[in-house]
């Protein structure tokens, strides 16, 4: 009992921390760099931590099958920066100058049941780090390996992934060359990139069940010093599809408090030989066509959507695999968010289409604020999972 106070704690008092530096206090101890137009990628040490910006997030999404079951998977890391003096200071190897978090969903598409839960460490003593040394991203147990082939591991509970990733394609770079605005200020950007096709193989675990499983994985990794203005913006909506003629479409939406103000986006169109067209905000529409209403949160998330790209010849219907992929995240990052498995299908120019893919939005449940370790509708502290 008194290891779990201690645990208790200590995450509440670290996700302060969190808080403390993301709402401005003055820093005095380390400096981020912003993010502006002109950065050269350089794989493989691109793959890992950027410690001159403050946040930094590595997303690993896909749909895989086990003879004929579908499933969906999520397994995310973030890292905050801290730049108060007296954390940064500490030389203590237990001061916690990084804070990374963690997310990992598996979505049952079959028996429409979804799981998640969340990791929080402090980058100290290996507990998690993203190492160009040790060529992996992790958290805890949880990692992604770039070994002679990427792997990628999670498991918690009843539920686990083990998977072997090959890229098909080439590093994507969104936006300018991955300058990728978020904004209508110049300093509101992030560097962003993705493998958008990944081949996907290994086993997915259920209770006693395991399965082999195979299909297609799209990786994001973003870095950046600022975050969401919270006075203007209230959050996003995010799409990757993966269709069956091997194009895949990244599209983005940040939406404003200001309902009457048109949402800031862009995206990204992959073709088949794995160059890219850059999307303008103007190229694309996603109309919302149906809704879901937690009965956790209160929240309201779209569900199925019209997608448009009237210049390419592409008009897509876009429909979650089921309503409630809903994460409630107190213990980490304080968001609650929907992220979920989805399918497409319509027209690309004179051809059907179908394909598969994931969509994540924020800001339909309550204001895009930081938590202290408790859901602030009860005040209750959770358990990490939810299906």
């Amino acid at each position: 009992m008194n290891r779990m106070i201690r645990r208790r704690f200590t995450d509440i008092a670290v996700t302060l921390l969190v808080l403390l530096t993301a709402v401005g206090v003055p820093a005095y101890g380390r400096v981020f760099s912003e993010v502006t137009p002109g950065y050269i990628f350089e794989f493989p040490k691109d793959h890992f931590s950027h410690e001159n910006y403050r946040i930094e997030w590595w997303y690993f999404t896909g749909n895989v099958t086990s003879d004929g079951r579908k499933f969906g998977f999520e397994l995310t890391f973030f890292r905050f920066g801290f730049n108060d003096p007296a954390i940064t200071s500490n030389p203590s190897a237990w001061a916690p100058k990084d804070l990374y978090l963690a997310h990992f969903a598996v979505s049952d598409i079959e028996n429409k049941t979804f799981f998640y839960a969340e990791k929080i460490n402090r980058a100290a003593l290996g507990r998690a780090g993203a190492d160009p040394e040790t060529r992996s991203v992790h958290n805890g147990s949880w990692e992604w390996n770039l070994g002679p082939e990427w792997s990628l591991r999670a498991e918690e509970g009843d539920h686990a992934i083990d998977l072997k990733l090959k890229p098909v394609k080439d590093a994507v770079l969104h936006g300018d060359r991955g300058y990728s605005p978020k904004g209508e200020s110049p300093g509101d950007a992030s560097y962003y990139y993705s493998f958008t096709r990944l081949k996907t193989a290994g086993t997915l675990r259920i209770g006693e069940g395991t399965f082999q499983v195979n299909g297609l994985s799209w990786m994001d990794h973003e870095f950046t010093s600022r975050r969401l203005d919270p006075q203007d913006q209230e959050g996003w909506d995010w799409f990757s599809i993966q269709l069956e003629n091997h194009i895949e479409i990244m599209l983005y939406l940040l939406r404003y408090r200001d309902g009457s103000r048109i949402p800031f986006g862009g995206g990204t169109l992959v073709h088949p030989d794995g160059s890219w067209t850059v999307l303008k905000r103007s190229a694309f529409e996603i109309t919302p066509e149906s809704f879901w209403r937690s009965d956790k949160s209160g929240g309201s998330y779209p569900v199925s959507w019209k997608v448009v790209l009237p210049d390419y010849g592409i008009d897509l219907k876009i429909k979650a695999a089921f309503p409630n992929q809903e994460l409630v995240t107190p213990r980490s990052t304080g968001i609650t968010y929907w992220e979920g498995s989805v399918a497409a299908v319509g027209r690309f120019q004179e051809q059907t289409v179908k394909g598969s893919g994931y969509v994540e939005m924020t800001g339909y449940a309550g204001p895009m604020k930081m938590g202290l370790g408790q859901e602030p509708w009860t005040g209750r502290t959770p358990d990490n999972r939810s299906k």
